[in-house]
């Protein structure tokens, strides 16, 4: 039997629809996970900074959520500086973005992201597309537990 635990996903998300949306899908879907929400490029980096030095306000995150499009530090930059930190390389990026073009999803792919995809425009469609992110990542991968001590090269999914 499976023993289920809350994770922590982050969400790098700019537009505030957009944010609202995914809140309410994990409340639709009835979700238990916590949700952390960051608003730009910079404010993840200053997340994952907090959550490396134990603030209890930002837990490492399980899984992150990144919108290729934002102002700013670019999510693919975002992505490029997670994979090269020891640390933070191991935490599963997903691509979460409008953006349906081959070039991002390639280069998103090159970057090790560990998934893409497309922003559903409608509720239901942003709740179906939560709810087979989480029960992909947390029932069917197995977890891997943040470890100072690990050290990646990839970032795998697992499949038992």
């Amino acid at each position: 039997m499976y023993e289920f635990k809350p994770v922590v996903i982050l969400l790098v998300e700019d537009d505030p629809g957009d944010q609202k949306l995914v809140k309410q899908s994990f409340r639709e879907e009835h979700i238990a996970n916590e949700l952390k929400i960051v608003d730009c490029m910079e404010g993840a980096m200053e997340y994952l900074e907090r959550s490396r030095l134990g603030h209890q306000e930002c837990p490492m995150p399980d899984l992150i959520l990144l919108d290729l499009n934002m102002p700013g530090m670019g999510g693919k930059e975002l992505l490029k500086a997670i994979k090269a930190d020891t640390e933070f390389n191991v935490i599963p990026v997903v691509i979460l973005t409008t953006s349906d073009s081959e070039e991002d999803v390639i280069e998103s792919f090159r970057l090790q992201a560990a998934g893409y995809v497309r922003k559903p425009v409608t509720l239901e469609g942003f709740q179906k597309a939560i709810a087979d992110l989480t029960d992909y990542w947390f029932i069917v991968c197995k977890h891997i537990e943040h470890n100072k001590d690990l050290k990646s090269d990839c970032n795998l999914c697992i499949v038992d």
